[in-house]
C-alpha cells in the first residue's frame, strides 16, 4: 500500500479480478482503500458477464467498504452512488455530458465508458464489507473499442486528450469521499436527483430483461430506494432488479 497525500492506495500491475483481490483479504485492507491494477485477466460485470480488459491505459478499481454500522447501512445503492460520483467527475474535469443506464451503467453518447459491479464479502456467516468495483474506459482507441461486442467509447475517443490515471484516480477518490458520510447517512435519496437527472432512460419506452423475463413499459422514475418504476399499460410496476435491454 502506498499513500498518495490522504489516499490509501494498493497499485498491482496484474491480477485476476481487483474484486477478487478485495474479497480474499478484506480483513487486511482498511475501509475506502482503493485497489487498482494495470491489467486484469478475469474481470466481469453484473450476472457474470466478462469485463472486456481494453488496454493498461484504463482504469480497473475496486473500492474497499467496510461500515461501521452495518445495521443501518446502503449496501444496495453502491453501485448508483459510484454511478453519480463518476458522472460528477466526468461533467466537472472533463466536459462531458454522462447518462446512467439503470441500474449501474455510465455512457456517453449512448456509449458505453463504464461498468460497476459490487460484491458482498461474508466471514462467519456475517457480512464484513463490500468490494465496489469499477472498470473505466480512459484512453481506450477508436479501434479497440470497435472490437468490443456492445457500444463503447473511452474519455480519449471523446475529447481526443491522453487521461492521466492516477490525476483520475485522485479526482474519483476525493468525490467519493467529499460526499459518502452524506450518502450513509440518507442512504439513496441524497443522490435520487442527481441520479435521475442523468437517467436516459427516464420517459421513454424500454423493455426489461428481470431473471429471463421481458418487460416492457413506460420508465416514471425510481423510488426512493432505487428501484425502477415501470408503467405498464395502467399498472405501475416496481422492480428491483434486472437490465435495461
Amino acid at each position: 500500500m502506498f499513500y498518495n497525500g490522504h489516499m490509501k492506495v494498493i497499485h498491482l500491475n496484474e491480477i485476476n479480478s481487483t474484486n477478487d483481490y478485495v474479497k480474499k483479504n478484506i480483513s487486511e485492507l482498511d475501509h475506502l482503500t482503493f485497489v487498482y491494477s494495470d491489467r486484469q485477466t478475469s474481470g466481469r460485470g453484473r450476472l457474470q458477464r466478462t469485463w472486456v480488459d481494453s488496454g493498461d491505459e484504463n482504469l480497473f478499481l475496486t473500492i474497499v467498504i467496510k461500515p461501521e454500522n452495518k445495521s443501518k447501512f446502503p449496501y444496495a445503492n453502491f453501485t448508483q452512488y459510484l454511478c453519480v460520483i463518476l458522472s460528477l467527475v466526468l461533467e466537472e474535469d472533463y466536459n462531458l455530458i454522462p447518462q446512467i443506464k439503470w441500474p449501474n451503467d455510465v455512457l456517453i453518447n449512448g456509449k458505453k465508458i463504464a461498468g460497476i459491479l459490487a460484491e458482498g464479502s461474508v466471514r462467519g456467516g456475517e457480512l464484513v464489507g463490500l468490494a465496489l468495483g469499477i472498470g473505466v474506459n480512459l484512453n481506450t482507441t477508436h479501434d479497440k473499442l470497435l472490437k468490443i461486442d456492445k457500444p463503447a467509447t473511452s474519455i480519449f475517443n471523446e475529447i481526443g486528450t491522453v487521461t492521466d490515471k492516477t490525476v483520475f484516480l485522485e479526482k474519483l477518490y476525493n468525490k467519493f469521499c467529499l460526499l459518502y458520510d452524506k450518502f450513509v447517512c440518507e442512504g439513496f435519496t441524497s443522490i435520487k436527483n442527481s441520479f435521475e437527472k442523468r437517467a436516459m432512460f427516464i420517459g421513454k419506452q424500454i423493455s426489461i430483461n428481470v431473471l429471463g423475463e421481458i418487460h416492457e413499459g413506460i420508465a416514471v422514475g425510481v423510488t426512493d430506494e432505487g428501484s425502477l418504476i415501470l408503467k405498464e399499460g395502467t399498472k405501475k410496476n416496481i422492480y428491483y432488479i434486472g437490465d435495461i435491454l
